[in-house]
């Protein structure tokens, strides 16, 4: 089974090459299985594993170095019920795509790079960049980081786009009152066009010094204290990227969060960033009193991913 992701700090940040933390969440999960596809969405899913097939074999044909499947066994598969069996939530930030492609990876994949090897860095900006190429498929343009984090099923700490490794991260207090959480945006999102809103504001030079200045700084900052287990600090970086983000990145906040987001910023009882790309689906809140945050947002409904 495969994991869905949370990309703690690092979104959109990545793209300005910023540090980046994604961690599995075993909450959700997805694999592949066989059956005779009468349910209804064992059937959809089949049908979607069959473009994906064709994107992929597609793909393969002009650089077969970098996607090398069996696709002949993939196709055998296909035709005797393939499906994606998953309770990963689509749209919402989690990686529902990125698990996917970890699970074809995995049983087709001819020349694998195991999860059991010594993973060096090279090894993991090869298997990042193989899954950045299958996972275009879902968005367009993929970073490979979804895939990466699920398939290996352990934290990624990005330091830039030349340099990752597998890294460890405090161990959480379960009695802790302080949480990071999900908040249910009640709606769906897609990452293409909320990458392609971005793109654009990049093409203003304000919009790109507050990115290098304020964004990519808080976002490196963030990553640095969460791994040192000083959420105290942590705390004062996600402070900063909330407000830096509800003052440039209105669009991908869905309008029903604004509010709320704004509250946690006026009262800094908690603070609210985007779970991947945003424009719908989850969103990543953080407190130092979980209790209190709860009773707050008790109109949301809140998932507790980590308490410290």
């Amino acid at each position: 089974m495969y994991f869905a992701k949370i990309l703690l700090f690092g979104e959109y940040g990545i793209i300005q090459d910023s540090k980046a933390l994604a961690i599995p969440y075993e909450s959700y999960r997805g694999g592949l299985k066989k059956s005779d596809l009468t349910d209804e969405l064992q059937r959809r899913s089949n049908e979607n594993l069959k473009k994906f097939f064709a994107f992929l074999k597609q793909r393969a044909a002009t650089n077969p170095e970098l996607i090398d499947l069996d696709f002949d066994t993939f196709e055998r598969d296909l035709n005797e019920g393939l499906y994606f069996d998953s309770n990963i939530p689509e749209g919402y930030g989690v990686g529902s795509s990125g698990a996917i492609v970890a699970a074809i990876y995995e049983r087709y994949a001819k020349r694998k790079i195991s999860v059991l090897e010594n993973l060096t860095s090279d090894k993991l900006l090869k298997l990042k960049s193989v899954f950045a190429a299958m996972e275009d498929f879902f968005h367009g343009k993929s970073s490979g980081l979804d895939p990466l984090n699920s398939y290996l099923s352990v934290p990624i700490l990005i330091h830039s786009k030349e340099q990752l490794e597998a890294t460890g991260i405090p161990q959480k207090n379960p009695q802790g009152k302080g949480a990071i959480f999900l908040i249910d945006s009640g709606q769906t999102g897609e990452t293409g066009p909320m990458v392609r809103i971005f793109m654009e504001k990049l093409k203003n030079e304000g919009f790109r010094k507050v990115m290098k200045e304020e964004f990519v700084k808080y976002t490196n900052s963030g990553v640095q204290h969460f791994i040192n287990g000083d959420f105290k600090q942590m705390l004062k970086d996600v402070r900063h990227l909330s407000r830096t983000v509800y003052h440039h990145f209105k669009p991908m906040i869905p309008a029903r969060m604004l509010d709320v987001w704004k509250k946690g910023m006026e009262t800094g009882d908690y603070y609210l960033k985007l779970c991947g790309s945003g424009g719908g689906g989850f969103i990543l809140g953080f407190t130092d009193d979980f209790e209190k945050t709860k009773e707050q947002l008790k109109d949301y409904k809140l998932e507790v991913i980590y308490r410290f």
